[in-house]
């Protein structure tokens, strides 16, 4: 192995052992990437011209790419969601609903934490308001610390998995590059695009799949061992108006769901586009929440946004014309009135969401979610820089060209690959972040196992199951972080450990699953898409 090898390995070891140490992420991705690209410059295998290419770089893939602007979109549609309550009202009925049943209330946050991945997608306020809500509950009725811990961390890293999800639209925008880039270099300059699109009808499946395994797991505890997740008494359930509570809880969230995700399944909108309906309908639903006495405008805003989807769906609405239908002019004045309409409720909407503080709060509601967006977007995009420099580095010493090497040389060829990949992921889940391991790792792995004939939903689906563990790992998985934080003191940090160490073995099964039987990710795109 000669000189450029080992600092690309050292590149790596570097990495890990200064974020053990706690140094901020971007900063250590971009100060490694410099520090060898000095070691190199030295020994005379490395050439400064290559950050020429930075500028072009990260305009091209972060200043001009329509892509990643549905993160702080998404970021905003969660955090919003958040603060407005929704979580707390679909426990509270889930609980009431399936609360009589053995492993119930185990089972109401796992499905909760499903719809509140769908409409969210933020790990650290679905695990944090989860925790605040259903742990105190679950203890006191006599549930095991271990598996209120273990269901709680596994429901709220759902979010990774189960469409609209951040870390799938960063593994998009990564795997669409790579797939291209090696389409290209086996001689196909004119290949099908992979679009996150694509990546969230495929990730819809396995992340129902998880969802049924954890709840048979539930079943199974409650099963085997009673004492673990006992019933609710039926006297302490109050069924009085159960349907209406119900359906009040759940109609909202599944509505924001269905524009959201059916839109980009439908093909009627981009995931940027479907995303800045997700912030608008989040914003909306927060309104409503928090004066629902006065939510009629509201209200007729979220009918008037649905009447101008279908219309925008069927209808011609183009004004440019030189002649225009009676039938598409009539369509244009209704979309017209319905836009008006939407604009009164989300200025009703924002008054309400600024001049409202939960909670003893000091600052609106708007302003606590506008300052979150802003912290987590940013974390994300300078990170992104960050790892554009060390990867740049990386490539610099032909440590793309080592990569292929290792893979094309492990037994068992393209399966022998995978297997390393999914490891070496694996196990970087226990020390870092999905948004360093997507930035650093995909870009350098993926063009490599795409080059094998693997199709690009597919392995997409399996890296992002793949990352979700990361955050259920110890010892920095960041959902264990969150719980820890908001946990009663009689629950021990062995608690949260030994709670989530059978869903690990469950994501686990389900990564399996999905290598054994990839239809179950390439399916519904195919159905969908074509």
């Amino acid at each position: 192995m000669g000189l450029n090898e080992i600092l690309c390995v050292l590149m790596f070891v570097v990495v890990c052992c200064v974020l053990l140490v706690g140094y901020p992420v971007a900063f250590t991705l971009a100060g490694t990437g410099l520090f060898f690209a000095g070691i190199g410059w030295f020994f005379g295998i490395f050439d400064f011209s290559f950050f020429g290419a930075l500028p072009s770089r990260l305009f091209g893939n972060a200043m001009t790419n329509e892509i990643l602007v549905a993160v702080p979109l998404f970021v905003f549609m969660g955090v919003m969601l958040e603060r407005s309550r929704v979580a707390e009202e679909l426990l509270e009925s889930m609980g009431m609903l399936f609360g009589k049943l053995r492993g119930g209330l185990g089972i109401s946050v796992t499905i909760v934490g499903a719809l509140l991945a769908a409409s969210t997608g933020i790990v650290g306020a679905t695990v944090v308001t989860m925790g605040l809500l259903s742990l105190p509950t679950m203890l006191k009725r006599g549930y095991s610390p271990s598996l209120s811990c273990g269901t709680i961390c596994a429901s709220g890293t759902l979010g990774q998995i189960i469409p609209p999800s951040i870390v799938l639209v960063l593994l998009g925008d990564q795997i669409s590059n790579a797939y291209i880039d090696a389409q290209r270099e086996i001689g196909n300059w004119s290949p099908d695009p992979v679009s996150v699109g694509d990546l969230f009808a495929g990730a819809l499946l396995p992340g129902l799949s998880l969802v049924a395994m954890y709840i048979g797991y539930q079943i199974l505890m409650a099963w085997l061992k009673p004492e673990t997740s006992p019933a609710i008494p039926e006297d302490e359930i109050n069924v009085d108006g159960i349907g209406w509570r119900i359906a009040h809880a759940l109609i909202p969230p599944i509505v924001l769901i269905v524009s959201v995700l059916g839109s980009i399944l439908a093909g009627v909108a981009t995931p940027t586009e479907a995303a800045a309906v997700g912030a608008i309908g989040s914003l909306m639903l927060a309104g409503l929440r928090l004066d629902e006495k006065r939510g009629k405008s509201i209200l007729i805003g979220f009918l008037a946004l649905i009447v101008m989807l279908m219309i925008a769906n069927s209808m011609d609405l183009r004004v440019s014309r030189n002649e225009i239908p009676a039938t598409d002019m009539i369509a244009i004045i209704a979309a017209g009135i319905c836009s008006a309409l939407l604009c009164i409720s989300l200025l009703t909407s924002l008054y309400r969401v600024y001049t409202t503080y939960v909670d003893g709060s000091e600052t609106p509601v708007l302003v606590d979610v506008m300052r979150s967006t802003m912290q987590i977007s940013a974390m994300v995009f300078v990170i992104l820089i960050g790892a554009s420099v060390f990867s740049l580095v990386f490539r610099g010493f032909g440590g793309d060209d080592f990569v292929h090497h290792i893979l094309s040389d492990i037994p068992g060829g393209k399966w022998g690959a995978i297997f390393a990949v999914m490891t070496v992921m694996f196990v970087l889940g226990f020390f870092l972040d999905f948004i360093e391991i997507t930035f650093v790792v995909v870009p350098i792995v993926a063009p490599v196992l795409l080059k094998m004939d693997i199709n690009p939903v597919w392995l997409g689906v399996m890296m992002a199951m793949n990352l979700q563990t990361s955050f259920l790992t110890p010892p920095f998985g960041f959902a264990l972080f969150y719980l820890r934080g908001v946990a009663p003191p009689e629950v021990t940090t062995m608690h949260i450990y030994r709670g989530v160490a059978p869903f690990v073995v469950i994501q686990i099964l389900g990564l399996l699953l999905l290598a054994m039987y990839p239809s179950i990710a390439t399916w519904l795109p195919t159905v969908i898409f074509g």
